[in-house]
């Protein structure tokens, strides 16, 4: 069995991750700042460090003796980084180069890092593993950043690696009170509050919906896989690939809401379209979806239900306030 260390280890997918190595007799180690995620969704089992990334002697220390680590950790606020430059910068770019030091410097066999399908931008879809990325906005920008980093450290130091691109994975354990990100999740706790949703633009911006559990057992064999190091896997589902209006329907249907959403202005830099192919990783892996769009909406609805609706915490600063900033954010809508 391994020792296996998660970055972001409170957050929806490293928590998941945890739970799944936990599960198969690994030691799960990691840590998180709990910038984007809930304590309480830490096993016990784990050996939990609320730790920065950016504080390296720390990280350098925590990560001893471990085998895998899986970077999850990413304030991962694509829309939010056009106006929050620096804290999306250093909690992407500075961080993961922070993880990849402390891993590759205790010596671990393999680095798997969960990049993001912001990586692609505006090539067309679906998007292809060898497509030169075009990244749109600084979030994406410093993903393929991480990337590079990644690549070069590794390949200098003789570790193994491997990036991940899961994409608009959704699922229970998601942070649901936060207005800067996870469109379902904050459309989830607006409607259970009986208040119609906020959509950019007119809706018709499309993206595909990853079931969480449909990602773990993929994410898994990445730490174990002999021969893919140096590769880049999508991970996530090509069918139903939705609009936001569909996206909200569905929600709407879900909790026999009478939908009439808010339109507000698009936010700049947004990609229209955003679609991974998952052929690479149905031929390598044997991928299957086995939740469908709808199926992992109401798990996600059982949970928050449960769970408990909340107000919107604006907990991040917007560096750059303009014209073209979200009233969405500047006025405090959700």
């Amino acid at each position: 069995m391994a020792r296996i260390f998660i970055t972001g280890v409170a957050g929806f997918l490293g928590s998941h991750l945890a739970d799944r190595m936990l599960s198969l007799g690994h030691e799960v180690v990691g840590c998180d700042s709990l910038i984007g995620g809930y304590l309480d969704n830490v096993d016990a089992r784990v050996e939990f460090y609320q730790y920065d990334l950016n504080f390296h002697n720390s990280i350098v220390k925590v990560t001893r003796d471990c085998d895998v680590m899986y970077h999850c950790a990413a304030t991962a606020y694509e829309g939010l980084s056009v106006f929050s430059p620096f804290l999306v910068t250093k909690n992407i770019v500075t961080s993961s180069v922070s993880a990849f030091t402390a891993a590759i410097c205790n010596g671990v066999r393999r680095i798997v890092n969960c990049s993001s399908m912001a990586r692609y931008g505006e090539n067309e879809v679906p998007f292809l593993e060898e497509m030169q990325p075009r990244p749109q906005d600084p979030y994406g920008i410093g993903k393929v950043a991480a990337e590079q980093f990644l690549a070069n450290l590794c390949t200098i130091h003789g570790v193994e690696f491997v990036n991940a691109v899961p994409h608009n994975i959704i699922g229970p354990r998601q942070k649901y009170d936060d207005p800067y990100r996870n469109v379902a999740s904050i459309m989830i706790n607006m409607m259970l509050q009986g208040r119609q949703p906020i959509v950019y633009g007119d809706g018709t911006q499309k993206r595909c919906f990853s079931f969480v559990q449909d990602d773990l057992p993929v994410l898994e064999r990445l730490a174990f896989e002999p021969g893919i190091s140096g590769q880049t896997f999508n991970i996530g589902p090509d069918e139903e690939f939705v609009t936001i209006n569909q996206l909200a329907g569905t929600i709407a249907d879900l909790l026999h809401f009478e939908l009439a959403p808010t339109y507000v202005k698009g936010r700049p830099q947004e990609v229209r379209l955003a679609n991974c192919s998952a052929a690479k990783i149905r031929r390598c892996f044997d991928y299957k979806t086995r939740y469908s769009l709808r199926d992992g909406l109401a798990e996600m609805i059982d949970w928050i239900r449960k769970r408990g609706v909340k107000p919107f915490k604006y907990h991040l600063d917007l560096e750059i306030v303009s014209d073209l900033t979200p009233k969405t954010w500047k006025e405090r809508m959700f």
